[in-house]
């Protein structure tokens, strides 16, 4: 112990004190260490339970918006309490967000009941100076519902009837609808089989057309209720039938008319023959379906299980007479043989030249068949070269038959069974003899092959029959004169057709036009007011006989004209049971309407119309008739302008078919409807199951969640914004959704606007600039009238792609996106020193509210009308509806190019400044800079820097440096306005 005592009482040395101070550091640094492991645990720890908290928090918030989101409430559908034909009560607060169902509520019938839509005089009863503007509606069958077709229509016409109204001009819009003959007849008819178990022929001709009367009365005037919720604005006081006593006196004066003078003749010809329906049709009626190759088809009227063979070339040889030699013919209609009077060849044919007026023998009939040569219709290179040749059953046949004169035989009944000239065919129906032949030739030898044949079947659209040519006795008028006519008129500037390409279908169309059958072998419709002359001791009747037929008003007016034609002849007259063509009373629509023949006040002040607008596919069934009977039976062109629209097709460009379940009725638009009821609605037709379930799922992939809800006014500004002069219309539901969005930002900045304007804001007298007005002011009413001139021009011009665009130019990005967010910080502000500014900035904007809302008004009534009424007034503005507000044109004090350009450029740099903030994600607290060498740029970039910071949104600091100043730092940067000027942006 002594010496480790010993040891410790030894001085240290150097060394050891080094190594004394280094083990105290170390033993610190451990303490140290462990201290701030300490605290790094306790903020780990901390930092884990704010972590749990706030996940903690968010899992109840998204509890809360679970819970929240499960119990919300289904807004009330909402409910017109507004009674029928009363105006709107306004007093209550504007909704927070736009509903169609109760904007588009009430107006429609208050707009009729106060008479707006008629049209308006003069004091003394005369066309106003601002001019006259006068559109016959086309009248759509009493039978049918709209479809989207007619949504265009009414959109186009009402657009353009209502920007003229508020032009200031007499205006008349002539609503009606046709009786649709056949489409007619042929309900009423399936109605009494399905409720009665009876047919026509089960009544007197007198009492089926009351049935049809009695149907038309309950059912047909729903079509005048969606016209109604598309906003057309008809003079309903003139509502027109064609069948109304007025209109049927003007169809039997034209037939009498034109009946005396030789241009409507009788003559037995050619006709397209409907099995089903038992009538003639026009080529309208008659669909052609396309078949790719052999097809079996079910035909109406036959077993649903039997199925017939079409899409098939079938060839079979005729034998030469006194000759071994056989020659083969092919043809689609093998049944028509029966009727074969000829067979052609072409005179060139090295072939056949040996045959050259030698005779062929039917194998099933005792005829000798000739063999003529024909270069119009033989196509060595097509077939055998070899046509037979059935000039009663087809229409190139029956214009070979008349070049070479040959027997017309007709081999068919009215119903479609074989008449006697079909030998031992007799009694058979058509298809069935279809089969029968092919087995017959076979067993004679005869029958050589059978080929696909790509081709197009007539078919009925009506019943779906395959169309039968017969022969038979009809009316035909004669139409080269009055086409001439017509093209004489289109190439004379008196009628306009658009767009351009319907001018060159007018001229082919005409310029080959055929003779037209105006004969229908039905009881609803206009009876033929013609009369055959049965002399006394006659014991049968020629009813093909031209000569022998008299026409008149009634029987007495036939009478006398009979005893004219045949003085001192004892005779009876019989009236024709055939009705006229549809298009031949709908041809007289824009003069019967006015009262022709007689003349009337109506016919001096409103005929000739102004324009006719229709769908290019009816230019010539309908409008080139119009056109020629008007010429023809007045004098002069019906209207002097024709505007041609699009037809409407699927999003896919197919065309609307309800097999493909791809057909719009524009009420489904207008209200929505989901799958289950586009679904519940192709029961409701006439589709077999298999068509119905290939419906079905065309309308699950176009509408998986059926269609929205839209509105009117959105369908109708989407149906004239896709109006582009075009022949097609792509139809794509989701863009008319687009602009129901379009009528919400509508509605919520005219909402906020008026906010801004206050309760107590009392506009002035008048629009004109106070001179208190701000570079923004000045650049939004320059810009309103913008608008007014291009929309005005577009629609004088038939552009209506142009007018809604010049329209949603202004109100979305102009209105909408710039000035009302700009006037914002304006209209808030409490700073005296800025009243005027303030006050400039309110009459600005309701002036841009009042005009915008009429630039808009034809497009879309319904919303434009709510939102007008919830306007103050200016002192003395009377007007009591937008309907007859005066439309905004171009006006010299809002024209300021300067400002316009300087606000252009001012808005360009926010733009620029958006743009990056967007790319470096900067949302707010903003600082941004802008530099340009322009020292007048720089000035305005200046005045304007409050706009520019407004309209930037997020930018808390802006400041315009000179052009000296340094490049700040720390800043990202872009060009903007063509490079004049640099923004920096710091993140």
């Amino acid at each position: 112990m002594a010496t480790e005592q010993k040891k410790e009482n030894i001085p240290p040395t150097d060394q050891d004190a080094a190594a004394a101070a280094a083990a105290k550091k170390a033993k610190n640094e451990a303490k140290n260490e462990e201290k701030r492991r300490a605290k790094l645990a306790k903020f780990e720890a901390k930092k884990a339970k704010l972590e749990a908290e706030k996940k903690k928090q968010a899992a109840a918030g998204d509890s809360e918006k679970k819970k929240k989101k499960a119990v919300k409430v289904e807004q009330p559908v909402f409910v017109n309490k507004t009674p029928e034909g009363e105006k709107k009560d306004m007093s209550d607060p504007m909704a927070s967000a736009y509903d169609p169902r109760a904007v588009e509520s009430a107006w429609y019938h208050w707009w009729v009941k106060q008479g707006y839509f008629e049209p308006e005089l003069t004091e003394d009863g005369k066309i106003k100076p601002e001019g006259l503007f006068v559109v016959p509606a086309p009248p759509p069958n009493v039978t049918g519902s709209l479809h989207i077709g007619h949504a265009l229509t009414v959109s186009i016409q009402d657009t353009l009837v209502r920007w003229n109204r508020m032009l200031g001009k007499t205006v008349l819009f002539n609503p009606g609808t046709d009786h649709a003959g056949i489409s007619c007849q042929s309900v009423v008819e399936k109605k009494l089989w399905n409720e009665e178990k009876k047919t026509r022929h089960d009544f007197t001709r007198e009492a089926f057309v009351q049935e049809v009367w009695k149907w038309k009365e309950k059912y047909g005037d729903r079509i005048h209720e969606q016209f109604y919720r598309l906003g057309a604005s008809y003079d309903w006081k003139r509502a027109a039938f064609t069948m109304d006593p007025k209109l049927s006196k003007a169809v039997r004066e034209n037939f009498v008319r034109l009946h005396r003078d030789g241009t409507i003749y009788r003559a037995n010809r050619l006709i397209n023959w409907c099995v089903v329906l038992n009538t003639a049709l026009s080529n309208l009626e008659v669909e052609n379906k396309e078949l790719a190759g052999r097809t079996l088809m079910n035909v109406p009227g036959y077993d649903d299980k039997e199925k017939f063979e079409f899409g098939v070339l079938n060839e079979f040889a005729y034998q030469i007479e006194n000759s071994d030699e056989r020659l083969v013919v092919a043809t689609t209609r093998i049944e028509t043989m029966l009727g074969d009077t000829a067979i052609a060849v072409h005179p060139d044919d090295d072939r056949y030249k040996h045959l050259h007026g030698k005779f062929a023998v039917h194998p099933f009939l005792d005829r000798r068949i000739p063999i003529v040569t024909d270069d119009i219709a033989v196509d060595m290179a097509f077939g055998t070269g070899a046509v037979k040749i059935t000039p009663a059953h087809d229409f190139n046949d029956y214009e070979v038959g008349k070049r070479h004169n040959l027997e017309f035989i007709n081999i068919m009944n009215d119903d479609g069974t074989f008449n006697d000239a079909a030998g031992p065919y007799k009694g058979m129906k058509r298809f069935h003899v279809r089969k029968q032949i092919v087995e017959d030739l076979k067993a004679k030898g005869l029958f050589v092959d059978v080929k696909d044949n790509p081709m197009t079947v007539p078919v009925c659209s009506k019943s779906g029959d395959v169309i039968e040519p017969i022969m038979k006795p009809q009316w035909w008028v004669n139409c080269k004169g009055m086409a001439d006519a017509a093209i004489k008129a289109v190439k004379d500037g008196e009628l306009k057709i658009a767009p351009k390409v319907s001018e060159g279908d007018w001229f082919r169309w005409l310029g080959n036009i055929q003779d037209w059958c105006i004969s229908r072998q039905l009881w609803w419709g206009h009876r033929v007011p013609a009369y055959y002359v049965q002399f006394e001791g006659e014991t049968s009747a020629d009813y093909s006989d031209n000569d022998r037929w008299v026409s008149g008003q009634d029987e007495a007016a036939a009478k006398i004209e009979a005893e004219t034609k045949f003085p001192g002849k004892k005779f009876t007259l019989e009236q024709d049971p055939d009705v006229l063509d549809t298009w031949f009373s709908s041809g007289l629509w824009p003069f019967s309407l006015m009262g022709w023949p007689d003349k009337t006040d109506d016919m001096a002040k409103f005929y000739p119309a102004s324009l006719l607008e229709t769908g290019w596919d009816i230019l010539f069934f309908w409008v080139a008739r119009m056109v020629m009977l008007g010429i023809k039976l007045t004098g002069q062109v019906p209207f002097s302008e024709v505007f041609c629209h699009a037809m409407i097709r699927d999003a896919h460009g197919r065309k609307m078919s309800k097999s493909l379940g791809n057909v719009i009725d524009p009420v489904d638009v207008i209200e929505g409807i989901s799958l289950e009821g586009l679904h519940a609605k192709l029961l409701e037709g006439n589709l077999d199951p298999r068509e119905v379930e290939k419906a079905k799922n065309g309308q699950k992939a176009d509408y998986p969640k059926g269609i929205p809800q839209c509105g009117t006014d959105a369908l109708r500004f989407a149906l004239c914004a896709y109006t582009t002069g075009g022949r097609d219309i792509n139809l794509d539901i989701l863009r008319v959704e687009g602009y129901r969005k379009f009528c919400n930002k509508i509605w919520n900045a005219t909402r906020f606007a008026m906010m801004k304007l206050g309760d107590d804001f009392k506009p002035n007298a008048d629009a004109k600039p106070t001179g208190n007005e701000s570079l923004a002011d000045k650049w939004i009413l320059a810009k309103l009238n913008i608008a007014a001139r291009e929309t005005n021009k577009a629609l004088a011009e038939r552009n209506f792609m142009g007018a809604t665009s010049a329209v949603h130019q202004f109100w979305l990005y102009e209105l909408c996106d710039v000035y009302i967010e700009l006037i914002k910080p304006i209209c808030d502000s409490k700073d005296e020193s800025m009243a005027k500014q303030k006050r400039a900035a309110q009459d600005t904007l309701y002036t841009c509210l009042e005009g915008g809302l009429k630039l808009l008004h034809p497009f879309m009534p319904f919303v434009t009308e709510e939102l007008y009424q919830r306007l103050a007034r200016r002192p003395g503005d009377k007007v009591e509806t937008i309907v007859k507000a005066r439309y905004p044109v171009e006006e010299a004090m809002y024209a300021d190019e300067a400002s316009e350009k300087s606000f252009d450029d001012v808005f360009e740099v926010v733009k620029t400044l958006r743009s990056i903030m967007v790319q470096f994600n900067v949302k707010k607290d903003g600082i941004a800079f802008i530099q340009t060498k322009d020292s007048e740029l720089s000035k305005l970039l200046k005045e304007q820097q409050l706009a520019i910071q407004t309209l930037s949104k997020g930018i808390k600091e802006l400041t315009v440096l000179e052009d000296g100043d340094k490049e700040p730092a720390d800043c990202k940067s872009a060009l903007g306005l063509k490079d004049k000027v640099t923004v920096y942006l710091r993140a």
